[in-house]
């Protein structure tokens, strides 16, 4: 139990090292934006994220109906 455990350990040890290998030795360097915002070729064609459309989905439409000036159903 314990060698296993130890191997998983340095195995993930190894993985992050070996990940953050390009980060620790650039000037600067950054994780890469992989975020929908952050690709021009999205955002040139008009995709967005989910977060971004449900943020314009909610924000205040000067031409909706407000539900409380909806006619009652008698």
């Amino acid at each position: 139990m314990f060698k296993t455990l130890l191997l998983t350990t340095i195995i993930i040890a190894i993985s992050i090292a070996l990940l953050s290998i390009t980060i620790i030795l650039k000037k600067n360097g950054r994780f890469p934006n992989t975020h929908v915002s952050g690709n021009k070729g999205l955002r040139k064609r008009g995709i967005k994220c989910a977060q971004s459309q449900d943020r314009d989905a909610r924000r205040d439409n000067p031409m909706a109906v407000s539900e409380s000036s909806k006619t009652k159903k008698q």
